[in-house]
């Protein structure tokens, strides 16, 4: 089906990528896109709409109508020097923009770097933020056509023209003459006005969810005879005790027979014939059919779809250009889409509880907010709640995540009072960069806990919408999203729900000093062995003895609990043994069975209470972990305390507390403290010169065309002089092909030198005995190379270099890497088996500041190494920090530069060295994370 929204240019040069789907203010959807001369006639009929005030705020004087003359200035445009954009929802123009190129003079012209813009909004949809989101896209147009400032003129009366130019944050110079306001502004991003956008986004995407989740009306279309059917019980869900009384329930199958009425629900033909208005549709019909009830919807003013209806991306390739057909229908009507393949919509909010999904019942109101890609993870989320008997604020399983997506719900929780921790399962990521800047924003107020399906290359679910540069995300660079963001990242659906329990019910500890009390010798020492495993810090176990009663519970739980080196308490219980007054799992040990006896003792459970309650006023958490008291867990629900039937469970759950109330504390240090130092010896336009000039070659414009992009490999020399430019040094080596060249480059670097290949399949590899260290002199230099030429088979196909022996040290490798998906990543590792062979590479996000290099470098497990291990020396610690940053900088100023490795860095008590450098540039990717804002089109 043709999408009406998207134009259909004949000029070649009509520029694609300037289409995008956007989010208003309200909540609801629109396009911007280029106008076209085949846009005379909506362009017509949209000016007929708009107010005689509002054609007098545009031309300063009475302006009833367009002249042919007009149509064809505001319609044809040549990309260029003339540009215009249109909103257009349900194929109708609701606002335009316009730019013209002018010289110093405000003359038109072909090579000034000002433009005078100019907005006309309709009435009808002024308030609703078009305004602002148009001039970030005309903005972004113009810099990308080399214009750098916008002139524009307003009339003082227009007060809300005004506004949108003074709120969008930019840099502007305000005068005013002949009764006329001149604005001037600069289109170069400012905090500010990245700031601004990024509000507008939040608001606006809170909204749109909020929208889908209380719904004045919803209609299900696609409702049949047969009771087990989809349609039939989403619309029996939808009807349940806890509906209210004032949300109308429609009902829609194009063959019911006049008069039709299910589950007491009159049955329509077409969403056309609801008399009243529909917010919400869920759509539960065949594939084939879906087309047409998402134009009818979008015909009726429906606000949002839940597509229930599978048969799209995760079919294959074909499903995939259905599902963004389906995305473009919707968008294109101002309609937001949950699904295709979708499970649906829970929100438990009494005022307005909505269970819009295949759950038989609505879970329990509660703080927990819930979103899931699956939907046999969200039968096994739910009942878990339900189980645990934890509450639940709202609910999403959105299936292929075709366009409401994690992103969205992250916003609208953020501002929802009622939801105190995110459980997330995840497959994939639309957009990680903006996961982790939402994510890092709600983490900061509300816990963020994650389950991470598809962790391994190639698994990644067929029916997700990801763009290429996201489906390969490795799992060490999802583990740096989740760590600068403060995202809780767990393994498993139940250490998930022991983690959200002791976040939603418990303080956070202050620290991670932790006593274990209780009455079982054993199952304390499996407690304090499993916290010492999880970093944390246990006290000596107090063991009560198996014959300790609620009493002694709660003199040991009071001491524990004020000592002020204890940060969080662990109670450990097991059902009092070896008398024949305790039951043991609804039995005794000795003597017959009672079936009266619980499987706890009621003086336990008290004095636990009466603990938790201290607890919550200390700010420390007190968990419980038992073994065999199924009725214990129950009677501590009112009070709050999680209970684990394992001590690995509860270990695991209060280590995920104790790391994230530490990053919380880190994160609001560094909002205070953290910088990115001001460094010497930078050189950026130098760099950018460099970058350019590789980037221009043939060899570069060559491997555009090749499989896998245009990542160019540079020289060692160009390598070399880049580096140079931020005050990275390489340590020089020379070509040592024959003996009388190596006899050369060992004299011009002075002794002692080290011989060394550096053929690809040999560097790196010490222990093929490829590298010759500490000659001294010619005669070892000469023996080295013939050693060397027979044992490689040939100096020249080793690509044998001399280089001056570096000081000894610990070996260390740096790098920086862009993923397209989610910006450069700065690792550090030390050399060798510790990071190649064990994984044990720490990352940060950059730009990184200085704090973040001190905890790189001190986060990878063999650390100890840097620091005077078995009595050696430190290294140079605050050198290796500045070179962390030196290449930060570099990736974060240069986007061009696709990755940078230095390896081997060697560390020294005093300085370093780097001995090897390999850089890689390629082309800017068209759009990032700080161009205007757009709606994903994956």
């Amino acid at each position: 089906m043709e999408d009406p929204a998207v134009a259909n240019p004949a000029q070649p040069d009509y520029p694609q990528h300037w289409e995008a789907d956007i989010l208003l203010r309200d909540g609801g959807t629109a396009r911007i896109r280029p106008i076209t001369p085949d846009d005379a006639g909506r362009l017509v009929e949209f000016y007929g709409q708009v107010s005689d005030q509002s054609k007098y705020f545009r031309f300063f004087a009475p302006y009833p109508r367009l002249s042919d003359k007009d149509v064809r200035r505001f319609t044809h445009h040549d990309f260029v020097n003339r540009v215009g954009l249109a909103v257009v929802v349900r194929d109708r123009f609701i606002a335009t923009v316009r730019y013209d190129r002018i010289d110093a003079e405000g003359r038109p012209s072909e090579t000034g770097t000002d433009a005078e813009v100019a907005f006309l909004v309709q009435d009808a949809h002024q308030g609703r933020g078009v305004a602002s989101a148009l001039l970030e896209h005309i903005a972004a147009v113009a810099q990308e056509r080399g214009i750098r400032r916008f002139q524009a003129e307003v009339l003082p009366e227009n007060r809300k023209m005004v506004k949108v130019f003074t709120d969008a944050g930019y840099t502007q110079h305000r005068s005013f003459a002949d009764g006329v306001v001149h604005l001037e502004f600069d289109l170069e991003q400012t905090d500010r006005s990245l700031a601004v956008m990024r509000a507008r986004e939040h608001r606006a995407e809170a909204r749109s969810v909020q929208r889908l989740l209380t719904p004045r009306s919803v209609a299900v279309i696609g409702v049949s005879r047969t009771p087990q059917t989809v349609g039939r019980a989403i619309l029996r869900d939808l009807l349940g005790d806890e509906a209210p009384a004032d949300r109308p329930v429609y009902a829609v199958n194009r063959n019911a027979a006049p008069g039709t009425e299910l589950d007491g629900v009159p049955v329509h033909r077409s969403i056309l014939d609801i008399p009243g208005p529909v917010d919400l549709a869920v759509i539960a019909v065949p594939e084939g059919a879906v087309p047409a009830a998402v134009a009818e919807c979008g015909a009726h003013g429906v606000q949002g779809l839940v597509v229930v209806t599978a048969g799209y991306a995760e079919t294959g390739p074909e499903g995939r250009d259905r599902q963004r057909a389906l995305v473009r229908q919707a968008r294109a009507a101002g309609m937001r889409v949950i699904g295709p393949n979708a499970f649906g919509l829970i929100n438990t909010d009494p005022g307005r509880p909505l269970n819009a999904s295949l759950a038989p019942r609505l879970p329990g109101r509660g703080g927990f907010g819930i979103f899931c890609q699956s939907g046999a993870i969200g039968v096994a989320l739910l009942e878990a709640s339900h189980k645990r008997g934890l509450g639940v604020s709202s609910f999403a399983s959105v299936g292929n995540r075709s366009d409401v997506s994690g992103n969205d719900f992250l916003q609208y929780w953020a501002e929802d009072e009622a939801t105190q921790v995110v459980l997330l399962y995840l497959e994939s990521f639309g957009n990680p960069r903006k996961f982790t800047r939402i994510a890092r924003r709600l983490a900061a107020v509300k816990p963020v806990v994650v389950v991470k399906g598809a962790r391994h290359t190639g698994s990644l679910p067929p029916g997700h919408a990801v763009p290429a540069t996201a489906t390969g995300l490795r799992d060490a660079t999802v583990d740096a999203l989740f760590e600068q963001a403060g995202v809780i990242r767990v393994s498993t659906i139940t250490e998930l729900y022991d983690t959200g329990e002791l976040l939603a019910q418990q303080p956070l500890p202050p620290g991670n000093r932790v006593a274990v009390v209780g009455n079982s010798d054993s199952l304390g020492l499996l407690t304090y062995d499993a916290l010492l495993s999880a970093g944390l810090r246990p006290c000596t176990p107090v063991d009560l003895t198996t014959a300790a009663t609620g009493e002694n519970f709660r003199i040991a739980l009071d001491v524990a609990l004020a000592d002020p080196a204890v940060d969080a308490v662990i109670a450990v219980a097991i059902p009092p043994i070896g008398t024949s007054a305790h039951a043991f799992m609804g039995g005794r040990l000795t003597g017959e069975d009672d079936p009266a006896m619980g499987s706890d003792d009621p003086e336990i459970a008290a004095a636990l209470l009466e603990a938790g309650g201290r607890a919550r006023e200390l700010g420390k958490p007190l968990l419980l972990t038992h073994l065999a008291l199924t009725d214990l867990p129950v009677r501590l629900r009112p009070g709050g305390i999680p209970a684990y039937a394992a001590p690995e469970r509860a270990v695991h759950a209060l280590a995920h507390a104790v790391h994230y109330a530490q990053w919380r504390r880190r994160t609001a240090a560094a909002e205070e403290t953290a910088r990115v130092p001001e460094l010497d010896r930078i050189d950026e336009p130098g760099a950018r010169r460099l970058v350019e000039a590789a980037l221009s070659t043939r060899a570069a414009v060559a491997a555009r065309t090749q499989p896998g992009g245009a990542r160019i490999t540079l020289s060692e020399a160009e390598a070399q002089e880049l580096l140079a430019r931020y005050g990275i040094d390489v340590s020089p080596v020379r070509p040592a092909p024959d003996e009388e060249a190596a006899v050369a480059a060992a004299a011009a670097l002075g002794y002692p030198v080290a011989l060394k290949a550096t053929a690809p399949h040999l560097r790196h590899r010490p222990d093929l005995g490829s590298v010759r260290l500490d000659l001294t002199d010619e005669a070892g230099l000469r023996r080295a190379h013939r050693e060397l030429d027979a044992l490689l088979g040939g100096a020249a196909q080793a690509e044998l270099v001399v280089q001056r022996m570096a000081p000894r040290g610990v070996d260390t490798v740096i790098a920086a890497t862009v993923d397209p998906a989610v910006g450069a990543i700065l690792s550090f590792g030390l050399a060798g088996a510790p990071a190649e062979l064990l994984g044990d590479t720490a990352h940060r996000l950059v730009p990184a500041t200085d704090q973040d290099v001190a905890g790189l470098i001190r986060e990878v497990r063999a650390a100890p190494l840097l620091f005077g291990w078995r009595g050696a020396e430190s290294v140079d610690t605050d050198a290796l920090e500045e070179l962390l940053l030196r290449v930060s900088q570099l990736v974060d100023d240069v986007p061009e530069i696709a990755s940078v490795d230095l390896e081997p860095v060697v560390m020294a008590p005093h300085g370093l060295a780097i001995l090897g450098a390999r850089v890689r540039v390629a082309p800017l990717p068209v759009r990032s994370d700080l161009g205007p804002r757009a709606m994903s089109t994956l």
